[in-house]
């Protein structure tokens, strides 16, 4: 049992735990703690949190505290931005992110993007953020105005913003953040007439789906789309903090762009999602299998039913994107196994899940041997289950799991389950589609090593075939994708792009390899990267990656030995490589020295690598390698 501390948000202290810390000035001692503290906090908690989090110095937490990721996020627009900086502050920290905010003059947008001397671009951010409002558009319209005057000054603006996302592509290194601008009633119903009224609104929808284009074209730019945010009820403008502050949106339409905001942030920093864990009985369907049996169950024909229906249509969606279901339900094997092959009206088949773990030992036992099964940590899952007994003790046991707590009202499952956009990316790739089908050959490699008397034995008897060839163009987003979502094998943690990943294949000095893996079981695709630079007579390493679906098996020598050969082959003296320290890269520290490199420079965070081309060792002898080539 984990230990908790005065601290948990549980105790019987009504009082916030953020607000307590910072009236007894703990707040930046405990920082730490932020994230456990923040996790199932109402709206109303959260901002506050967001507000008192806010004051803290950034630099001041990193001298506490250095291990604290941080973000670099720059904010700048039309109107007044200080009102987004608390909720921002707030959803970064309950991702585990410490927010260093770099905010631009009022309605400076313009010379922010636009000037590669700006501010913006010194804080080299990891988002930029430009907020656009309805009052870009209508502070330029004339007086009296009709839609075709709106239409003049949506087209500049559309050809403005499409220039300055040209220049952040040209100068910035991480990712433009733009949005669609919502159309206030109450700036449409100032036309009389309904067909006035329609012209307005189509041409408005016009502009927004050209904004929204806008990320095709761009390869860092994402457009947030406000018009879903505003559909759930959220107020877009208040005409007195519009009049008097010039925030021309509502404190709760930042909050809901903060949060999406911070979905993204935390995808870029390595921290999405991958496992869905699933409880059954109250979750999936409504009633108990075992009590209720197959035919008692809530599952379709009637209201209940239908709304349980829609969450399995849910998960099923969510699985075919790439995200790795499991069940997690206390209940017999066999029973939950035939309901999920056999049932007529659950949606949600046996075919769609990648473990069952149907037993009567805690949940939180389960998820933790999910994620050794897996090769994930518990960090990667995100837990639904009904039972408040279940989800608090999940959240102490293991606090790094993603807790979505449900409850007998199954009609919120699915909004609540998607609240935190757990399972964001940038980019959806072939490979997320195939990777369920991947890690159930995984599971059916562990089981197929439990046949073997030695290890030795087992990596003979699974084929497995490593081809490391050069990146083309097509694989950008994977290899992207590796650098964001891999944090166990990555040596040095930097996140890249699909824009830098395709700025890496145009340099003739950079060598971007993928490395392409596959056994007996099936092929695992591209599993790996090597990221390099020519340095005169060196090949410098920037960084290499594996993912843990191959990681342990003899990958990682056969591919290191193949740049090695392909270095030496191609005129380079020497190859060297850097270890930039994470919390969860540890176990990679020695790899260059364990593979034949001599220390260069020991330092606290980074550590740099030289080998000399003399001796190069062989790929395992149990491991069919090539290097270039086509599958």
């Amino acid at each position: 049992m984990s230990s908790t501390s005065s601290l948990d948000s549980s105790s019987a202290d009504p009082e916030d735990p953020i607000l307590r810390l910072h009236r007894d000035g703990r707040l930046l001692a405990e920082y730490p703690e932020v994230r456990r503290l923040l996790d199932g906090l109402p709206d109303d908690r959260l901002h506050r949190a967001g507000r008192l989090l806010s004051r803290l110095d950034a630099d001041e937490v990193l001298r506490a505290h250095p291990d604290v990721p941080v973000t670099t996020i720059a904010i700048t627009g039309h109107g007044t931005l200080d009102a987004l900086v608390a909720p921002l502050t707030a959803e970064t920290a309950r991702h585990g992110l410490l927010l260093r905010p770099v905010i631009g003059d009022f309605d400076a947008y313009v010379f922010d993007l636009g000037d590669p001397g700006s501010r913006l671009y010194a804080a080299e951010p990891d988002l930029a953020l430009c907020l656009l409002d309805p009052a870009v558009v209508f502070d330029e319209v004339p007086s009296p105005w009709r839609p075709d005057d709106v239409q003049r000054v949506l087209a500049d603006k559309l050809a403005l913003l499409d220039g300055l996302a040209a220049r952040f592509g040209e100068t910035g290194h991480g990712t433009l953040v733009l949005n669609t601008i919502p159309l206030p009633r109450l700036m449409a119903a100032q036309l009389v007439d309904h067909r006035s009224r329609a012209a307005l609104g189509a041409l408005w929808r016009e502009a927004n789906a050209r904004l929204l284009r806008l990320a095709e074209t761009h390869p860092r730019v994402v457009v947030l789309d406000l018009d879903t945010l505003a559909a759930e009820g959220v107020a877009v403008t208040d005409p007195r903090l519009s009049v008097y502050t010039r925030a021309h949106l509502t404190p709760g339409l930042l909050a809901a762009y903060a949060r999406e905001a911070g979905h993204l942030a935390r995808h870029l920093s390595g921290r999405a999602k991958k496992v869905l864990a699933i409880d059954l009985d109250g979750t999936v369907w409504g009633g108990v299998l075992g009590d209720d049996g197959p035919d008692g169950l809530e599952v379709a024909g009637s209201h209940r039913g239908a709304a349980y229906q829609a969450f399995q249509r849910t998960v099923r969606q969510l699985a075919a994107q790439g995200v790795l279901v499991a069940v997690v339900s206390k209940n017999d094997v066999e029973p939950v196994r035939r309901m999920l092959r056999e049932h007529p009206d659950i949606l949600l088949r046996e075919d769609d899940v990648v473990r069952v773990a149907a037993n009567w030992r805690p949940k939180h036992e389960n998820l933790a041997e999910l994620a050794e099964d897996l090769g994930l940590g518990v960090d990667a899952i995100v837990f639904v289950d009904d039972s408040p007994h279940e989800t608090g003790l999940v959240r102490r046991e293991l606090p790094g799991v993603a807790v979505v707590a449900v409850d007998d009202e199954p009609a919120w499952h699915v909004s609540r389950l998607l609240a935190d956009g757990w399972f964001d990316g940038v980019e959806l790739t072939a490979e997320d589609r195939e990777r369920p089908a991947r890690y159930r050959d995984e599971l059916s490699r562990r089981d197929f090593l439990g046949s073997f008397t030695t290890v030795q034995d087992y990596l003979r008897e699974l084929r497995i075939t490593v081809r490391v060839a050069p990146a083309v163009a097509g694989e950008a987003g994977r290899l992207s994708q590796l650098t964001l979502r891999t944090n166990q094998f990555n040596l040095t943690t930097e996140r890249l792009l699909p824009a830098d990943v395709e700025e890496l294949l145009g340099d003739p000095d950079a060598l971007t390899l993928a490395v392409h893996v596959a056994d007996r079981f099936g092929d695992s695709g591209i599993a790996g990267a090597i990221l390099a630079r020519r340095e005169g007579g060196v090949l410098a390493i920037r960084n290499f990656l594996l993912s843990c679906r191959v990681f342990g098996r003899g990958v990682e020598q056969a591919a290191l030995s193949a740049l090695l050969e392909h270095a030496r082959t191609s005129g380079a003296t020497a190859v060297t490589g850097a270890y930039r320290r994470s919390p969860k890269n540890a176990n990679v520290a020695e790899f260059y020295p364990r593979h034949g490199f001599a220390a260069v420079d020991r330092g606290d965070d980074v550590a740099t690598f030289r080998h000399d081309l003399a001796e190069i060792a062989p790929p395992p002898d149990h491991i069919t390698l090539t290097f270039g080539g086509s599958p």
